[in-house]
């Protein structure tokens, strides 16, 4: 385990990882670990080859986990030896020996405009900070389609009024300007009214904050995202992840090109950004069947 924690902290400390992303990298790593310790007793994480990697990939593959979720976890074990070759505890990386299965890539899932209209347009948020507050952390997260952890981190110095822009700090410390939309503007505007007749805020405070003043965490984004959504769309997934998922497939649905989008998200090459464009290709299939004789 010495390893991991060593690893753990090199994405936080020196990669700059968010905590969200070193909890996942955590969670994968530990649970190799835990596979090792009960099928290859003696055996550490550093010293496990091809075979002791694959027996995993199948034991979690058989376990009935997700095929985004078995990718992922391949993804931390690659990067897992990857440091340990540059730090030199071991030669090669064992992964490069195993075929990675393939599995069918998954359409993220997006809102439609009615369910989006609904929300807001016919929710009738309460006239208090909190019902701003709530109004706020929807709006931010379909007009930009920024993440979680980065939506939680924003604060007041990253909003520049005279250039109606937001600062986003992404993955890796990586900054990028998003242009703020006059709609979300004003209840911007609105939320901070309301909040400083409440609390003192300083220009290096955090932007969303609870009934307390204290700084948002990710439970509670999710909370609120999943009690607005639950009221306009019956769709299982209502996760603040959902409303990025929104913001691409809308924004490439009307137009805009994939290189803004993968601008706006945060991306750190187009292939991430691509996978949208399914969406697009699924929602031209079912136009054409519905509107062609002969389909």
């Amino acid at each position: 385990m010495d390893k991991i924690n060593s690893f753990l902290k090199y994405l936080a400390i020196n990669k700059g990882y968010s905590a969200h992303t070193v909890k996942s990298y955590h969670t994968d790593l530990v649970q190799f670990h835990e596979f090792l310790v009960d099928f290859y007793p003696g055996i550490q994480c550093h010293e496990a080859s091809a075979l002791h990697i694959r027996s995993w990939i199948v034991a979690i593959m058989d376990k009935g986990i997700g095929a985004r979720s078995v990718r992922r976890k391949i993804s931390s074990l690659k990067s897992f030896f990857n440091h340990l070759i540059i730090q030199a505890d071991i030669e090669s990386n064992p992964i490069e020996k195993i075929t990675i299965p393939k599995f069918a890539a998954s359409l993220p899932p997006y809102l439609n405009n009615e369910d989006i209209n609904a929300l807001f347009e016919k929710i009738d948020f309460a006239d208090d900070f909190i019902g701003s507050r709530d109004r706020l952390i929807l709006e931010m997260l379909y007009s930009t389609g920024i993440r979680l952890a980065e939506l939680i981190s924003v604060k007041h110095t990253d909003l520049d009024a005279g250039n109606i822009t937001l600062k986003v700090s992404g993955k890796g410390n990586k900054q990028r300007i998003i242009p703020v939309i006059p709609s979300l503007s004003k209840t911007i505007i609105d939320y901070i009214e309301k909040k400083a007749k409440l609390f003192p805020c300083e220009k290096n405070d955090y932007l969303l904050v609870t009934g307390k003043g204290k700084k948002l965490y990710p439970k509670f984004i999710y909370r609120v995202v999943y009690h607005y959504l639950s009221l306009v769309t019956t769709y299982d997934k209502k996760s603040p992840h959902i409303l990025r998922h929104t913001f691409a497939t809308h924004m490439l649905n009307n137009g805009a090109e994939l290189n803004s989008i993968k601008e706006f998200l945060g991306h750190a090459n187009l292939s991430a950004t691509q996978v949208y464009t399914h969406n697009s290709v699924e929602k031209l299939k079912k136009v054409y069947k519905q509107a062609h004789p002969k389909a």
